[in-house]
């Protein structure tokens, strides 16, 4: 009877203690880096101890890098869209053609070369113009990979001319367009690849922010790292996401969904633009402390690139009108937005 008698008296606390944890939601988060990559220490786990603090701790998340949960890079989009993660990291331009309008932001010297202004310019880009893009998720942010730099072993890429025979890794679709149309080979492959495709001279380098450089070891196989000049749109950029499932945002109660949005947004897109510059300032200047060479394109050779390049936009706004888009709007804004934010401060 004693026994039962104490039993009945934990009952209560044992409810309680049940209805406590059952109102913990566990976001799970994934993304495609390794935990010591930037995007993990300073983008993912703050944003995580953000909305768990901010919640009460209602919020927690498990975070799942190098594709814990499986798959692919190109694969995250649908494992979100399904609820196999609840929030990803990863980029609309690794799926051709299910993000056209979004595609716009990939055009070549478009952007400021930037993490942040770039990450603001792509942020009201997508408010403006490519909302419906992305209408089976909840767009936590949209935001800048950085201009990519061109990294080599052998030579310096410094005119039109450079370019011939190159074989460099290209990042996505349309970078490797750019690189085509300056006559260069563009190699897709996986970036934890390229450091040693570089090393056994099966590629001559790579496009790649400097973020990336020293965390893929690129920058100890290659010597020479090419730019343009500062104020100038960078090359290309790839549009990076950071999305979770629609429904499990919408399932949250009205508490909950508050502090995702204030940790989600502009907020979020500012933090990743920060932690990318700070990341292309180290790397630049670990790279130039080593030895390599970091050069800038000539105002008149940087023109002629342009001018070599130019069908690359002018093929996408035909692809894009072919698909009963404005192409001709979306390239026009795209250019408006980027030149608002290259004379930002």
């Amino acid at each position: 009877m004693k026994a039962r008698l104490a039993s009945l008296a934990l009952l209560p606390l044992a409810l309680a203690t049940g209805a406590a944890q059952a109102q913990v939601t566990t976001i799970k988060f994934s993304h495609f880096l390794a935990p010591n990559s930037n995007f993990h220490k300073f983008v993912a786990e703050p944003w995580c101890a953000a909305i768990e603090k901010d919640s009460g701790g209602k919020l927690k998340c498990q975070i799942y890098p190098a594709l814990q949960l499986g798959g692919t890079p190109p694969q995250l989009v649908d494992q979100v869209k399904n609820g196999v993660a609840d929030v990803v990291w990863t980029s609309p331009s690794y799926s051709t053609g299910r993000f056209p309008r979004t595609e716009a932001l990939e055009l070549p010297f478009t952007l400021p070369p930037g993490g942040l202004n770039g990450s603001k310019a792509m942020w009201e880009y997508y408010q403006k113009n490519a909302q419906e893009d992305f209408k089976d998720f909840k767009v936590l942010a949209i935001f800048s990979a950085s201009n990519v730099v061109m990294s080599t072993a052998s030579k310096p890429i410094l005119t039109v001319d450079g370019f011939k025979g190159v074989k460099l890794r290209s990042p996505s679709r349309f970078s490797s367009l750019f690189l085509s149309a300056l006559g260069g080979t563009p190699v897709n492959m996986p970036i934890a690849q390229v450091t040693e495709s570089v090393s056994k001279g099966v590629i001559d380098g790579a496009m790649a922010p400097w973020e990336v450089l020293p965390a893929t070891k690129i920058d100890e196989v290659t010597k020479y790292h090419m730019e343009g000049q500062p104020g100038q749109p960078g090359f290309t950029q790839t549009p990076m996401a950071v999305l979770m499932n629609k429904a499990k945002f919408e399932g949250l109660p009205a508490d909950l969904k508050a502090v995702i949005d204030k940790h989600s947004g502009t907020a979020l897109v500012e933090l990743t633009g920060k932690v990318w510059d700070q990341g292309n300032d180290e790397a630049r200047k670990k790279m130039s402390g080593q030895g390599n060479k970091i050069l800038v394109i000539k105002n008149e050779d940087y023109a002629a690139m342009k001018k070599a390049v130019a069908s690359v936009e002018e093929d996408w706004i035909k692809q894009a009108t072919a698909k009963g888009l404005d192409g001709k709007k979306l390239a026009a804004d795209v250019h408006a937005i980027g030149a608002k934010y290259l004379s930002a401060k």
